[in-house]
């Protein structure tokens, strides 16, 4: 029997499991190896502080999340034996692979930022991409009553690179529901030129921070943090004071890609950015946020490269050449708090515009524009996320980029 092994459980991981469990034939076999039996909806974490979520919505055992078909091995991975084709696991025990996909995303690692998990650390600073740490700051903001609020992501790449931009407006609009937005100070430092990484995107979201009053300082690139005495330090001299600190720590891929060999300089694993299949292996193939791809590091994208990749894998398996299936598409919803959110859409050779989203003319989403339709399809996507999404179903928005109904 044929073996595709899948690394990761995550939301890549799990869509493609699921996708060509359904696709491949008798004489396959489908397994997902992670280190535990918990899969976490992360985009829930964001929302979690202000109340919007609670933990146990949050979370589900992988083992629910998976066909009955897929066999799921828990257990961390020690080694990569590509001679071999085999994934040797701590425990002693080995799975061998016909085809490999890593799903193995990325995480954040606050230990390689100076001072950041020294004094302080889950008092007056605290990160949002953990279930623990977004539960730390939910018990810090139930006393909040103002002070100087400071937003920042260290460095490129993150999971989500919008999120620290949402912090900074759903901080803004509790404070403004609290009635201590005139005491409240809210800085938004950035190792950005503006608020974004796209041009226009970055000129309509840094439009959006200042009719919201929210500073922008940027080009701020962290070199340490001093937790007890209130204040993010740059590589170039400049400081930013702070009571209450809500920063995204540097975000690093599994070292067992780069220990592999398949991954470049920074540790992600290096792919074709079109058909996901590693530059070094050509039976292994990457998706989600432990891939160099030049896109989003998101959710929606990684359900479409599993649209993408299942595509490439059917080409693989009947040795075909492979199409070259995802283009770089990316959909993100931004929260700007106060019952509205703008919805971005782009991929490798498009900038996020204006328009309307899914249906172009009709919508019900607008690009690049503040409506409570986004808001709401923001917090109805949790149950199609569940329901719809990771079991492997077709959801109401294909998986390419197209440029109808959009005009910049």
């Amino acid at each position: 029997m044929k073996h595709l092994v899948v690394l990761g459980g995550g939301t890549g991981g799990t869509v493609i499991a699921n996708r060509m469990c359904a696709r491949l034939g008798a004489d396959w076999r489908v397994t997902v190896i992670d280190r535990d039996d918990q899969h976490i909806y992360q985009p829930g974490l964001l929302l979690l502080p202000f109340g919007v979520n609670h933990e146990r919505e949050l979370v589900r055992s992988r083992r629910r999340t998976l066909d009955r078909a897929v066999r799921l091995e828990l257990g961390e991975v020690r080694a990569l034996d590509r001679a071999t084709r085999t994934v040797h696991l701590a425990d002693g025990r080995s799975v061998g692979w016909d085809v490999l996909v890593v799903a193995t995303g990325c995480q954040p690692a606050p230990g390689e930022t100076a001072g950041l998990t020294d004094g302080g650390w889950g008092v007056t600073t605290h990160e949002f991409y953990t279930l623990a740490g977004s539960m730390r700051l939910r018990d810090a903001l139930r006393g909040f009553r103002g002070g100087r609020v400071v937003v920042n992501f260290v460095d490129l790449p993150i999971k989500c690179p919008v999120a620290p931009l949402e912090m900074a407006f759903l901080l803004e609009a509790m404070a403004t529901e609290r009635g201590v937005r005139a005491a409240t100070e809210i800085v938004y430092a950035t190792p950005l030129e503006g608020a974004f990484s796209k041009p226009i995107a970055s000129r309509v979201l840094g439009d959006v921070m200042a009719a919201r009053g929210i500073s922008v300082v940027p080009d701020f690139s962290v070199s340490e943090v001093d937790g007890a005495g209130g204040a993010i330090r740059a590589f170039d001299g400049r400081s930013v004071p702070f009571d209450l600190l809500v920063t995204v720590p540097v975000n690093s891929p599994d070292p067992l890609v780069a220990a592999a060999g398949l991954g470049d300089a920074g540790g992600w694993m290096r792919v074709d950015r079109h058909t996901l299949q590693s530059l070094v292996d050509p039976t292994i193939f990457g998706i989600g946020d432990t891939t160099d791809v030049p896109t989003s590091k998101a959710g929606a994208a990684a359900h479409y490269q599993a649209e993408a990749l299942a595509t490439v894998l059917e080409h693989y398996l009947a040795d075909q050449p492979l199409p070259p299936a995802y283009d770089g598409h990316a959909t993100c919803f931004v929260e700007t708090g106060h019952g509205r959110a703008m919805l971005l859409d782009f991929d490798y050779a498009h900038e996020p515009a204006t328009g309307r989203y899914p249906l172009p003319g009709v919508g019900p989403f607008t690009l690049l524009e503040e409506s409570a339709a986004n808001h709401w399809g923001k917090l109805a996507f949790k149950w199609m996320y569940w329901n719809g999404l990771l079991p492997g179903g077709e959801l109401p928005m294909e998986s390419r980029y197209s440029s109808l109904g959009k005009w910049s």
